[in-house]
Order: C-alpha cells, then sequence, then structure tokens
C-alpha cells in the first residue's frame, strides 16, 4: 500500500471543499426556485372567484298560463343571459302549504335576491324579509311592507291598462261594421276569483267603457279558480249567452278558456299581461299588458348599477311602460282605423295627465 504524500493530502481535501461548495450552489437554487413555486401555487390558491348572484323566482301560482306568470319568467330568463346570474322559479301552484316550503328553499339556496309574487302568503314574505335582512326582496304586484323596511314592491296601475281595454271594448261593441256585434251595448268580464286586483281591473275596464259610451253595460263573473280553462269557457260562453260580443279575461290560466270560448262562438275577448292577441287569431281584439319581466330586469338593473333602494315602491303605469295595450296585425284586422287612432288618442291624454285614469280602492 502506498502512503500518501503531504502534496497529495492537500490536494484531496481541495477537490472535496470544491464539490461541496457545488453541491451548495446547485442547492440553493434548487431550494429558490422551489420557494418561488411554492408562493406561486399558494398566490393562485387565495385569488377570489367572483360567485354568480342567485335570483329566485317565487309566484303563487304556475308557469305556462302565457300572461302573468310566463311575463315574468320571461324576465327572469333577460337576466341569466344579460347579467350572467344563476336563478331558480319556485311555483305554488295555488297551494298554501308550499307558501312556507318555497320561501325555505330559496333561502337554503343562499339567494341573494328574491322576486316574489306572494297573492295569499304576504304575511310569510314580511316575516322572512324581516329575518334575513341581507336577501333582497321584490315583491310583485302588490304593496307589502315589512317592518325592517326592507321589501320593495312593484305596483303596477292596472287601472290604466284596464281602461284602455274598456275603451277597446267599447268601440268594439259600438260598431256594427265588426262581424258578430249586436245592437246590445253589453262588454263582459271573468275575473278568476274575486280580490282586490281584479276588481281594480273591473273597475278600470268600466270607466274605459263609459269614457267611451256612459251607457255601456259591464256584465261580469268570477270562475272561482285560476288554472282551469274549462271553468273559464263555461264562464264565458254564459256571458256571451247574456248579450256580451266582448269579454275581458282576468283569470290567468282559467282565461284561456275565455279565449277559447270567443273562437266558438265567433265572438270576440281581450287578453290580459302578456300579448294574447295570437292564441285565436281574429277573435282577441287586444291584450292589457302588464309588463312584469320588464319590471323584473329593470330592478335587478338598479341592483347591478347601485341605484337600488330598498323599501321602495315602484309606481308603473302607461307613462312608465308598465301597462298598455298590444295593438299588433292581429288587432288591425278587427278594429277599424278610425278606433285605433282614438286608442291612441287615450294614451297619449293619460301620458300626458288630460286623461286621469281613477285609482280603485277598497
Amino acid at each position: 500500500m502506498k502512503k500518501i504524500t503531504k502534496q497529495g493530502y492537500f490536494l484531496i481535501i481541495a477537490l472535496v471543499l470544491v464539490s461541496l461548495l457545488i453541491m451548495s450552489c446547485g442547492g440553493d437554487k434548487n431550494a429558490e426556485s422551489t420557494d418561488n413555486a411554492a408562493a406561486k401555487v399558494t398566490k393562485e390558491t387565495v385569488t377570489p372567484v367572483a360567485e354568480q348572484t342567485r335570483v329566485a323566482y317565487i309566484i303563487n301560482g304556475s308557469l305556462g298560463d302565457q300572461s302573468f306568470y310566463d311575463s315574468g319568467q320571461g324576465g327572469i330568463d333577460r337576466l341569466v343571459k344579460d347579467f350572467n346570474v344563476k336563478a331558480t322559479t319556485l311555483e305554488t301552484n295555488f297551494d298554501a302549504a308550499k307558501y312556507p316550503q318555497v320561501l325555505q328553499s330559496a333561502v337554503q339556496w343562499k339567494a341573494n335576491v328574491i322576486f316574489v309574487i306572494s297573492y295569499g302568503f304576504e304575511d310569510l314574505v314580511r316575516e322572512y324579509a324581516d329575518k334575513y335582512p341581507d336577501i333582497k326582496f321584490i315583491n310583485i304586484d302588490t304593496v307589502v311592507k315589512n317592518s325592517k323596511g326592507t321589501i320593495t314592491s312593484v305596483d303596477f296601475f292596472e287601472e290604466e291598462g284596464a281602461f284602455m281595454a274598456g275603451a277597446a271594448a267599447a268601440l268594439l261593441t259600438t260598431d256594427a261594421s265588426i262581424p258578430g256585434t249586436n245592437p246590445e251595448k253589453i262588454i263582459g268580464a271573468v275575473g278568476g276569483d274575486k280580490d282586490p286586483v281584479i276588481d281594480a281591473f273591473i273597475f278600470g275596464y268600466t270607466k274605459g267603457a263609459h269614457y267611451i259610451d256612459p251607457e255601456i253595460k259591464i256584465d261580469s263573473v268570477y270562475a272561482g279558480t285560476w288554472d282551469d280553462p274549462v271553468r273559464g269557457k263555461q264562464a264565458a260562453k254564459q256571458l256571451y249567452s247574456r248579450g256580451s260580443d266582448v269579454i275581458f279575461q282576468i283569470a290567468s290560466l282559467t282565461g284561456n278558456g275565455v279565449l277559447e270560448a270567443a273562437a266558438e262562438e265567433g265572438l270576440y275577448a281581450i287578453g290580459v299581461d302578456s300579448n294574447q292577441n295570437g292564441q285565436q287569431p281574429g277573435h282577441v281584439v287586444t291584450s292589457d299588458l302588464k309588463n312584469v319581466g320588464d319590471a323584473i330586469y329593470n330592478v335587478f338593473a338598479s341592483i347591478e348599477n347601485n341605484t337600488y333602494t330598498p323599501g321602495e315602491v315602484l309606481k308603473y303605469g302607461i307613462k312608465e311602460n308598465g301597462v298598455g295595450l298590444a295593438i299588433d296585425t292581429y288587432t288591425k284586422e278587427i278594429l277599424p282605423q278610425t278606433s285605433l287612432d282614438k286608442l291612441d288618442d287615450i294614451r297619449n291624454k293619460i301620458i300626458s295627465g288630460e286623461i286621469v285614469v281613477p285609482v280603485y280602492t277598497y
């Protein structure tokens, strides 16, 4: 075995030190790289992701009426498209047992905004709005106020739209040139059931008809249901047999039976809430629009642009494009131009304030 010389010994020590230095530099570089990567991952992990606003649409009835509830759903659909919200619709089908269930479901779903048509469960809406003040509650078509003042209500001047519908009915029934009209000055109305909103419709309808001719008689009945077209048809045929040649349907899904009866009898009807003129072409003179979908859209837009004020009562009449008549090709095939011009004149006078439609009180 050879002995290591002094020079060889120092050479070995030098090589070992160089090796350790190289390894140390490489290790630091790798450690730094690892630390940077960890920092990057951590940064990406904690970056907040914007959550979709959750909007619930709660209705006391059901979709498919081609009228009031469907109009509201149209507004919800537009919110999904234009504002990228997440939406759910909760129907109760006029079942009172479901009223607390749908409100609780909306809360558990973590809705940020709840649009509710609360006929029949206004007290529950007040209770939930007080209990969950961070949720924006917007009540549609009636005025509901809670103790904390957080419920916003959208209140339509249905009297103004119904006034226009009454004027249209009067112009039709007094025009002998229109096929099917009789010499009697009688117009009809079928309500789903007796409640203040329907009474307000009939009140405005009567005022509009009498604006045209004070001698016109209004014959109205209540079907007693909102979701039975057969009952609606029966009620309409009863009115037709008593001399009405045009009937205003204000009965939700039940009212579809009124439109069918008009076609079967060769007579006329007026639709409600949505444009129903095309459902029975040639027999639906016009429709009294209640633009529920537009109201929902406008209120949500105010939330988005930070102009929303909780607890307000928002009024939508003809001037605000909340109500009015659907005048289209179907209408023009039934009413002569002189009647159309008269209706346009009435509309302009309501907007200007020359005609003041009284508000129904109960």
